[in-house]
């Protein structure tokens, strides 16, 4: 009987391996993502998280291993994208020439990533947070049944990621694709991720967040020593502004 397309992987990987100047930058790493999950790579830098992503979407070579994506449409938002500075363009036209679209449906896309009112922003105008966004809107175009996100809230403040997590929440309800992500936020990511994958060249240990977060291969790398960090979880009915206010 053939798999279930509903519940088949969507990205295997399985003994990848990247060398670059001569050193392992990823040893033998098996991965895999599914319809409806939320997957973060976490590790210290240079653990080669980015390295993973680009090689499992193809976009880099890797030098063992085999990689299988099932078919359909793969969304990716790199760390950052460096537009001329004097071009000018606004975030509609943006939207229409990265994913060929109409800008009735780009439109639509910014109204889905909550930036409905950047629209005729010109592109280089926008922080941080809004341009990743803008990059996700264009991303979501694509109609992904995998979608892959590099650092998608550096430099953002708390308010920003929690808005940023919750928003990919809703997509992967409304779509239905797997969601791969690259993040340093630790809290973030234990609070809002299905399965994490904790990396630093080869798998040091991957789970529920809440497994994961009492690994010793874990605190070796974020926390020193086992047992030198209590680690708990923290659920509350409230957020607290950058000022330590409550907001409910």
């Amino acid at each position: 009987m053939p798999p279930d397309p509903s519940t088949a992987p969507l990205l295997t990987v399985r003994g990848l391996s990247v060398r670059r100047a001569g050193r392992n930058v990823l040893e033998c790493v098996d991965l895999e993502i599914h319809p409806g999950e939320i997957v973060t790579l976490i590790g210290p830098n240079g653990a080669g998280k980015t390295t993973l992503v680009r090689a499992a979407l193809g976009l880099i070579k890797a030098d063992q291993g085999a990689v299988t994506r099932a078919p359909g449409a793969v969304g990716y938002v790199p760390q950052k994208l460096h537009l001329d500075s004097t071009l000018p363009l606004t975030v509609a036209r943006f939207l229409c020439i990265a994913a060929g679209c109409s800008r009735a449906a780009a439109a639509a896309a910014l109204v889905e990533a909550g930036l409905a009112h950047v629209k005729n922003t010109a592109f280089q105008k926008l922080s941080g947070g809004e341009s990743r966004r803008v990059l996700l809107a264009a991303a979501l175009l694509r109609k992904p049944r995998l979608l892959a996100l590099d650092e998608p809230s550096a430099g953002m403040d708390v308010s920003a990621q929690r808005d940023l997590w919750e928003l990919l929440a809703r997509v992967r309800e409304r779509r239905g694709c797997g969601i791969l992500l690259v993040s340093h936020d630790l809290h973030m990511v234990m609070a809002a991720t299905d399965r994490v994958v904790c990396l630093n060249r080869h798998v040091c240990c991957t789970g529920h967040p809440e497994s994961v977060s009492r690994h010793p291969r874990y605190f070796e790398l974020f926390h020193g020593a086992p047992g030198s960090v209590a680690v708990y979880t923290h659920r509350h009915d409230h957020h607290h502004d950058l000022a330590g206010r409550v907001r409910r």
